[in-house]
């Protein structure tokens, strides 16, 4: 046990989630350099949690699921969750001494917020504590050591969690062939499920498929990597942290809430207006209306 004040942080989504929330994991952990921090995440991603530097321990937490042994009674709990009452409830099964979330007795909730400053905003105004920069996610996390990095291969990831932010595989597959007509030396990758659709992208076009690769090897091949094109999943955040050249393709959600640094070696494609389902079983229409010729055109931009 520590005699550190004990502070529970909850974030149990997914890889893009956690990179989005580990500028405000480094406020907090400046803010209070003597805590105990817990953060509730999901086990996959412990390693990424343990890698940051910014939190002491972990605990088993996956979306509003209840939580595998919290801390009791911490001294302070955060929801870097959402702004609804079940993740506040979460929290508050813990008999936390003090809460800090969104909601009627916390910070305002803003709906078209970037996800990267609201948290740090919320710990801001909730704590409160003065930001010493601009919230980014841009060098957050180290690449992995102990693994050794590939050379400088151009990513295509095809997959994404939801059907609606997913591209058509034949498109992704027309950019990893007209990307190796030009020098590029292309893998494909996609999520642990997606193993299929990797597979038939990578072979309509005549390219590596990645499909077996552990986390920290993903976070190594694209921190090396010469260019990540991907649609808006968690991958495109580990591009933006490690800088590297991104063409990232949206469709139902709006690039102002998820989207990459402002940096012209981002690249974003949306034609949409924000009012998609994020959550439907079918490639949102916005999404579909972004062709080939601009990911190339698009991927040219990036300087990747």
């Amino acid at each position: 046990m520590t005699d550190s004040p004990t502070i529970l942080v909850l974030r149990a989504l997914g890889l893009g989630d956690f990179f989005t929330g580990l500028p405000a994991l480094q406020v907090l952990r400046q803010a209070r350099p003597d805590g105990h921090i817990v953060l509730a995440l999901p086990r996959s991603l412990w390693p990424l949690a343990r890698l940051s530097g910014t939190v002491d321990s972990v605990v088993q937490g996956h979306e509003l699921d209840p939580l595998v042994d919290p801390p009791q009674r911490p001294d302070l709990a955060i929801d870097l969750h959402g702004n609804g009452p079940e993740s506040r409830r979460l929290l508050a099964s813990c008999s936390p001494r003090r809460l800090v979330a969104f909601g009627d007795e916390g910070p305002a909730w803003i709906p078209d917020e970037h996800e990267v400053p609201r948290w740090c905003r919320l710990l801001s105004e909730g704590l409160p504590v003065a930001l010493r920069r601009p919230p980014s996610v841009v060098g957050c996390l180290p690449v992995p050591d102990r693994l050794p990095v590939p050379a400088r291969r151009t990513v295509v990831h095809c997959g994404a969690k939801a059907a609606a932010r997913r591209w058509p595989p034949e498109r992704f597959a027309q950019v990893a062939r007209q990307l190796t007509a030009q020098g590029h030396d292309v893998v494909i990758t996609g999520g642990a499920d997606e193993a299929r659709t990797v597979a038939a992208v990578a072979q309509d076009a005549g390219v590596e498929a990645a499909y077996r690769l552990s986390l920290l090897e993903l976070l190594v091949l694209i921190a090396g990597a010469r260019l990540v094109v991907s649609g808006d999943t968690g991958v495109a955040h580990v591009a933006s942290n490690y800088a590297t050249p991104s063409v990232v393709l949206f469709g139902p959600v709006s690039p102002a809430v998820w989207g990459p640094p402002s940096d012209a070696r981002h690249q974003v494609l949306w034609h949409g207006s924000g009012d998609g389902d994020p959550h439907a079983d079918r490639p949102d229409a916005a999404l579909l209306r972004i062709t080939v010729a601009e990911v190339m055109s698009a991927a040219e931009r990036a300087g990747g």
